[in-house]
Order: C-alpha cells, then structure tokens, then sequence
C-alpha cells in the first residue's frame, strides 16, 4: 500500500556548528573517518578559563571537553546588537541566531513566510558566571536575565530575524531539540505557521572538563565509547544546531531529507529513579514514532543513538530499541547504530539536532560512519536476534531501500523523542548555464570578501546552472549593507571573476537611504549598429518600450531604426547619418529610461547632451512622447541638411580653450564645456584639421565621430526647418528638474517650457560642466546613471563629485553583461532597483551561507579571573582511631542531602526523596572526608543508613589494622 504522504515534513535547511571542524563538511569527513573530536585541554588553559586549581589537583578532575572553538564569538552588527547587550548575551543565544540565519539561508528562505521558532538551550553557566562575581546590580541583573535565560531565546530569535509564527522555548534536557522538533512539525501540519525553523545550543561556560563521580556518568579515562566493553561513560561537548522545516509539498528547495513521523513521551514512574532511563519508555517512543510514519520496521537500516556510553544507559537503549525495531519486523543486524557522542561528546540540550544533521547525512550520501573509538561489543548488551549492530568501520548502506533511518534523543527526567527520516529523492536538474546576475551582501566589508571566496570556491568546477545561483542569491537572501554584484556566462565563469575580481563591483547602501538618482543623456557619437541589443537582452521592460516608442514615428523611419538598433551588421556609416542617429539614440534612451523606472529607480533631475536634452524633457514630463519623437526625427533632417563640419575635444578648460583659438587665429567655435577640464571646438573640417596640427602637444585632442560641427553658426541653416517643427510640440512644465544646456542651471520642475528655446538649444554652446555642478550642489552625494550606449557623460559627472554608473558603457564581446554589471552596481550603491525582474525563475540551491567571524564578547562581570596556583593537595591521611566517626557521619551527610533528621537504622535513602545522582553525592562526600572510595552497586544496594554505614565501617577496617584504604 502506498504511504499517504501528505503529512510529510521536508528538512529544507540546516546549519551546525560542532567541536573540533570549521563547517559542515570539515565535520561529515571527521565523521566518516571515525575522528573524535573532543580536547584534552591544558592546565594553563583550565586555569585562564577560571577553573579552580584546587579542582584540576582533584585526582578525579578529567580535563576533556567537546570544544566549539569561537563559542564567544558574535556577528553583533549583523544583527543590530550593541557591544554591551552582546556582552551581556549568553553564548548560546549569540550562536543561536547565527545558527538560524544561516539554516535559513540555507533554505533559501528570505520571503515573508509565516515562520515558527522552537529553540532549545542548556542552563546558562554565563549567568552563573555573572551572579558569582557579585558586581550585578538589580538593573544589570534584569538585562542579564534577559539575555540569558530560555524564557527569551526564541522570542529574540523572531525579533532579529522578524520572523512572525510561534515562538517557544522547548526544554526538557538532552532531549530537548527532538522534542521541539517534534512540536515544529505539529505546528506545520495544524497550519500555525508556513514555515519551522528549531534551533538549539548547548555551550558550557566556561568550556572545560569534568569531575568524575564513582558510579556517575561521567567517563573517567575522558572518552566516550558507547555500546563498547571499555565505555565508562560520557564526555561533555559544545554545539549549537538548527533546521529549518516544511511541509513537503510546499518545500521550494531540494529538502536535506523527509520527516516521515516524530514522537515524545515521558517514563513517568516507573523506573528505578528519576535521572534512571526507562526500557519501556524508550521501546514506546520508537513504536510511537514508526506508527506516526506509518511505515514498517523493517524498512529502517539505520539507527543514531542516543549513545551516552554509560553502564547503566547503554544496556537499556539498546534493549529498547531491539525490542521495538525487532517485535515490528526488523530483520537480525538489519540495523546499522551511530553514537555521535563518541566523536563530540554530549552536546546537551543540543545534541538531537546535531544527531538528526547527522543522520541526514547518512542518508544523503549512502554512507555509514563507524563508531569512533569502537573495538568490540559491550557484553552486558543482548545481541541475540537483534536488529543492532556497530559498524567499526564507514560502510556503504546496506539497507532496505528507500533508505530510512530513525534518531533517538532521551532526557534526564524521561522524556523521550524519537524521529523517523527517509532519503529525500533527487531533484531533476537540467544543466542550462543560463547567464546570470549574481548579488552578494553582508554587514561588513570583510564578511562580504569571505563571502565572495567562499561562494567562488563553491562554483569553481560545479555544474550548477548559473541562472539558478543568481535566482537563489536574489530571492533567498537578505540584502544587506555590503553589496556586491558579478554578472556571468556560467558558474565558473562567475567563479574566476569572484577569485580574480575582473567584472566584479561593489559598493555600500547607505544608511540614511537611498542617494539620489540622476538620469543623463548622451547626444550624438554614441551610437552603433544593434545599440538596441544588449538593453532588450538584459534590462527587463525595455523591448516593451522599445516597441512603443518606435511606432511613434513614421512607418519607413520605424522600420529604418528596428533594423539599425537589432541587428549588429547594420552599416555603421548608414547609422552615423544625423537623420538617423538622434532618432536611434533618443528611441533607446526613453525606452531605457521606462525600464528603469519599472524596476523601481526614479530620478529627482535628469540632464541630456545636445540631443540628450529632448529625451530628459520627454522623461521628465515636459513632451508628449509621440510628439518628442516627431520633433527629434525633424531635428535629425534639419541638421543632416546643414554644411558637413567636425569637432575635436580638448584637454583644457573654456578660458584656455578661447586662448588657443585667438593665438591660433582659428575659424573655430567654442561648442560644449563639458568639464571643468575639457572643451570641445568645432567648425569645418579643414579648419579642425588645421588647429590640431597647430596645437601640437600643447594639450591633449581627440576628434570626435561626427559629420557636422554642432551647437556653431554652421547648423544655422538648419534651424529655419526645425523651427517649423515646433507647431506640433504642446510642451508642459517638467515634473522634475533638468539641466538646461544653453545656460547650465537646475531648471526647477513646474517651470513652463518655451518651444523656442529647443530651437535655440540646438545652436548654443552645451554647457554641460555648469548642468552637472548645478546637479551637484542641489544634490550631493546623487547617483548619476547615463541612459544610453556609451560612457562620456560618466566621465563628466565623476568630475562633478557625483557617482556615476554608464548603464551600457562600451561594445564588447558580452554587451549584455554589461548593462546586469551596470544594473547590479545600482543595486550595491542601495538603489531601490527590483531584483525579482532582473532574475529569471529557477530552482532554489543550497549555496554557502553566511560567513560568521564577529569579535569576541565577554562580559566584564562574567570574565574569569586571574587564579593563582594553589598548592598541591594533601593525600588523604589513612583513616585511625582519631577519624571521624563513621556512623554520625552518614548521619549527618543524609540529614545535609535530604533534609530529614529523625533518622534510624531502618531509614531507606530512596524512600526519603533519594536517587542515584545523590547517593553519587553521597559516595563523593565520604570519600573526601574519610579518605574511601565508596562502591556505587552497593551503596545503591544497601539503601537503608544502617546498611550504607556499615558498608563504609568495612572499608575502613583495613586501614584501621595497618592495610591502605579501600
């Protein structure tokens, strides 16, 4: 029978950051080579921490921890934190947030998904760091609490990311991850929310090792063996984790693997104490969770234990789980077991999460990870007819396929979770290497840099489609500050332009808003053949407007400019003709201009060069378009009519540019200053000819690609045919402000045009340096785009002090490249330019997420302090006459732990409120003070104060006739 499937939950992202490995991958190759991964530290390093050198002198004292290096380490500025309430944050809660941007990333999720947090941390040894040293006054102590205590880790967590859906703090000790996994999942199936996202930390503070106890479950030689003969116990470790969850029918990304059903439960009483796990309890949960995922036992080949590598903990687990999996159709060693433990140490309140990572893993790759550290089974397990089995060594999976596996968490006190995940199936992905656009951001400079390296090192040699990485970058990420942007052919073209830096801009939004935006113009010299091309192929809207734009003029002329703006091989000569030029570039100009403002870039001034200047009047509301596209195509015929001439620029400003005219007694006119530095003469051809050879290397000319000598006295005989054009134009005030050529001032908006003056326009001097200083000063610091083929006008307000960007600025080999590099630098200097429109629908990929290297954070208050050396302890002195007296010292110490003081011979420490973790207590207590080690079985055992006392008056006989103590 076929599973119905709807109640599927898709794993669409995940992040972890665990001992002993800078990321994901570093830690899965750790894990299949069977590496452990916890530290044996040092003693100067204890002691700088804070450890007590009277406690590392303990000979108990196992100096082994699974450490997360940059535990106090936070990205504050990404997430908008001051340095004080970073330092006064707990660890866990920084880490926590990092850990769930990045899943979210991760998941390509940065749209406004109704999205739920469940979050999960360890107690706050920060906080008791803080109380400890005694400096927090009550208000500090409220802040301390705040940024510490669990009450407000996933309400923070929805805050900083603006997350809108439940938020729950889920604790129930080391199975608290699992649990509030649980709980996510059901959040999705009610609909409480579109989207889930569990996070969870467990982080010591400070970060050290651990204090055996006879009988506990701490390991005294420092490793964690589980389900081994040597296991001893566990090892401690620090990690934070989170996955972001779906339902699977809306999962907008290849999911990392299938939620097929989760249950929790609790032991209740029965069992031999409260910190005791639960044979029955475990076997229910596993039951549980396989009937949730409606599928059969035996379909499961794979098991991530819970794995503490404890006497008491191991046997039972993997009984539980030999009975559930076996009594439900699981095959004799059809199961392969992990135990995450034995690489980083128990990761508390986090450890479920880093073991379903784990697992998913597993069943991404097909690949078993051996058991770290295992050599042969532990004895005390029942392995007849079991499901079970260690693998010592990484294996292929051997299991039934689909492939599915089940992960187990259990929690002090007896609440169980356990989750069933099968292998997600492959996503069909067509290569296409479409071009694309791809746009970076972080919240600093450096983070934007390693970001870039990170994502080239991912591109280079992949066989992404390059579309699908622009589409994942564009739609899935926040847009931050830092901003970069890198358009391409494929990935690893993207790639060696990310690594080389060639093609690659970037710039900051700034913080008060966007800047101002200019439009600018360019005139004729422009143009070239298929100009038209690279616009239609990469700026959305403009072929669109393009078309309008073109039926406006009459039908022989639109079919003369479709072909010249199209098609590359039209004849450049042909295109250079003024009669079709300023139709050409006025067409692609407006059209250019309609496109950018429907993706979202409006402009508060606009400016144009000699024929520029109609289409910023038309842009800017003063023309009717069809009206400005007759009059600029008359304006063409009245100019091509007039006496051939040239121009030449020059490297000088307007006074030493007169200066050069009258000493070279040259018949030429001054016709554009379009720089504080550069002119530009005109007149016949002859005559320009003339004056540059008399100029010599007095300073720097370049003739411009031009028939006629504009804006001089030989386009007068033009003028008379344009003026008789100007009956047609009904201009009306501009609705925003241009940069009138003939004077060079701001012409406000609301200013009536007089049509004269576009007459007149055509034969002044462009005093273009004026328009851009006028720009300038009314607003500093503006963005300045040139709207055409080209680059003059850029250089030209780059010496205004504006920023400037040439929407297409040369002819290359990748014209259309250009104009998304263009598009993308307006996007990195914080333009509200739409990206959706710019990228083209693809597939969501996990791509490298965010790169977290922020400062260290420590409280002052909770900063270790300096400790000096203490002096080597004492061995205890051997037990005489003199030592204290035995049965009032049991006395005494049950009255201490338990609180009752009528006691006698019969009391029963467990009847009294007792347990294991105190008779551990117990144990240690007449250990110091009597100089015995006390055996855990039979202080368990004796249970009654007559018992236990004699217990410990037989172990000291020896030493009270001469022999060493027990």
């Amino acid at each position: 029978m076929t599973r119905d499937r709807s109640l599927d939950i898709a794993v669409t992202g995940m992040s972890g950051r665990f001992p002993g490995c800078a990321d994901l991958d570093a830690w899965w190759s750790a894990l299949l080579a069977g590496r452990v991964l916890t530290r044996r530290y040092e003693r100067r390093d204890l002691l700088a921490a804070g450890v007590p050198a009277g406690l590392l002198d303990e000979p108990d004292y196992v100096p082994v921890h699974g450490h997360l290096d940059g535990a106090h380490r936070f990205d504050n500025v990404l997430f908008r934190v001051s340095p004080r309430d970073a330092e006064m944050m707990d660890p866990q809660h920084r880490l926590m947030l990092e850990a769930a941007w990045a899943a979210l990333e991760d998941a390509g999720s940065a749209g406004d998904l109704v999205t739920g947090v469940y979050a999960s941390a360890s107690g706050s040894g920060y906080l008791r760091a803080m109380v400890a040293g005694g400096k927090l006054d009550p208000l500090t102590l409220e802040d301390a609490v705040h940024g510490t205590e669990p009450d407000f880790m996933a309400s923070l967590i929805s805050y900083k990311l603006g997350l809108t859906g439940p938020a729950l703090a889920v604790q129930t000790a080391c199975s608290s991850s699992l649990v509030a996994l649980h709980m996510a999942g059901q959040a999705l199936l009610n609909g409480d929310c579109d989207q889930a996202l569990v996070v969870a930390a467990g982080i010591a503070h400070p970060q050290a090792g651990h204090l055996h106890v006879p009988g506990g479950i701490h390991s005294p030689s420092g490793t964690c063996r589980p389900f081994d003969e040597r296991a001893d116990g566990v090892v401690a470790g620090s990690g934070v984790a989170a996955v972001v969850l779906r339902r699977a029918a809306d999962a907008a990304v290849a999911p990392h693997g299938i939620i097929l059903g989760t249950a929790i439960n609790n032991d209740g009483a029965a069992k031999a104490g409260y910190y005791a796990p639960s044979v029955a309890g475990q076997e229910a949960v596993i039951r549980s969770a396989l009937l949730a995922a409606d599928v059969e036992a035996a379909s499961i080949g794979y098991l991530e234990s819970h794995g503490t590598g404890t006497r008491v903990g191991d046997p039972i687990e993997w009984s539980a789980a030999s009975a559930a999996l076996g009594g439900m159709g699981a095959a004799p060693g059809q199961v392969a077991v992990g135990a995450l433990k034995a690489n980083v140490g128990h990761l508390d309140n986090a450890a479920g999460l880093a073991s379903l990572i784990k697992t998913l893993l597993v069943l991404r790759d097909g690949v078993v990870p051996p058991v770290a550290g295992f050599t042969r089974l532990n004895p005390l397990l029942d392995t007849g007819d079991s499901p079970l089995y260690v693998p010592a060594e990484a294996e292929p999976w051997s299991g039934p396929r689909p492939w599915r596996a089940g992960v187990s968490s259990f929690g002090i006190g007896g609440t169980n979770a356990h989750v069933i995940v099968e292998r997600a199936a492959d996503v069909p992905r067509t290569r296409q290497d479409r071009p694309g656009l791809v746009l970076l951001s972080a919240a600093d400079p450096e983070a934007l840099t390693r970001s870039a390296a990170r994502l080239s090192e991912r591109l280079g040699g992949s066989d992404l489609d390059l579309g699908d990485v622009a589409f994942t970058l564009a739609t899935g990420r926040v847009a931050l500050t830092e901003r970069l942007a890198v358009a391409g052919r494929s990935a690893a073209d993207v790639a060696a332009r990310l690594a080389g830096g060639e093609g690659v801009v970037r710039g900051s939004r700034p913080a008060d808003g966007p800047a101002p935006a200019v439009f600018l113009f360019p005139g004729q010299g422009a143009q070239y053949p298929g100009m038209a091309l690279p616009f239609a192929e990469a700026l959305p809207g403009f072929a669109d407007a393009l078309d309008r734009i073109l039926d406006t003029f009459d039908t022989p002329l639109a079919g003369r400019l479709r072909r010249a703006l199209l098609t590359r091989g039209f004849p450049e000569a042909e295109l250079r003709e003024t009669e079709l030029a300023q139709p050409a570039l006025f067409a692609v100009e407006y059209a250019a201009d309609r496109a950018l403002r429907g993706l979202g870039i409006v402009p508060v001034a606009v400016a144009g060069h000699s024929l520029g200047e109609i289409t910023a009047l038309c842009v800017a509301g003063a023309l009717d378009p069809a009206e400005a596209a007759r009059f600029v195509a008359a304006r063409g015929r009245a100019l091509q009519g007039c006496p051939p001439g040239a121009m030449l620029a020059l490297g000088c400003d307007e006074a030493a540019a007169r200066e050069l005219l009258a000493a070279s007694g040259a018949a030429l006119e001054l016709a554009a200053i379009n720089t504080p530095d550069t002119c530009v003469v005109a007149g016949t051809a002859d005559t320009v000819d003339t004056f540059r050879a008399w100029l010599g290397d007095r300073v720097f000319a370049r003739p411009l690609r031009t028939g006629r000598a504009f804006h001089t006295s030989l386009v007068e005989p033009g003028l008379r045919e344009l003026a008789a054009a100007l009956p047609g134009l009904t201009p009306k005030p501009p609705a925003v402000p241009y940069a009138a050529n003939a004077t060079g001032r701001l012409v406000p908006a609301g200013t009536p045009i007089e049509p004269g003056d576009l007459v007149r326009a055509a034969r002044e001097p462009v005093r273009f340096a004026d328009a851009m200083a006028a720009i300038a000063a009314r607003h500093p610091g503006a963005v300045a785009v040139e709207i055409g083929p080209g680059r003059a006008l850029t250089g030209m307000a780059d010496a205004a002090g504006l920023t400037a960007v040439a929407l297409s600025p040369s002819r290359t080999a990748r014209p259309d490249e250009e104009v998304r590099t263009a598009l993308g630098a307006l996007w990195t200097l914080g333009q509200p330019l739409a990206t959706e429109p710019l990228i083209e629908p693809g597939q969501l990929l996990h791509l490298p997420t965010y790169p977290f290297a922020g400062p260290s954070w420590m409280a002052p208050e909770a900063a270790p302090k300096p400790l000096p050396e203490a002096e080597p302890p004492k061995a205890p002195e051997p037990a005489d006459q003199d030592a204290p007296d035995a049965p009032a010292l049991l006395a005494r110490l049950w009255t201490e732990l338990l609180g009752h003081a009528d006691l006698t011979a019969e009391s029963d420490f467990f009847k009294l409120g007792g347990d294991s973790l105190l008779v551990t207590h117990l144990a240690r207590r007449v250990h110091r003070e009597l100089g015995v080690r006390v055996p855990m079985r039979e202080m368990l055992a004796g249970r009654t104060l007559g018992r236990q006392t004699t217990i410990v008056l037989d172990l000291l006989e020896p030493s009270r006739s001469g022999g060493p103590p027990g």
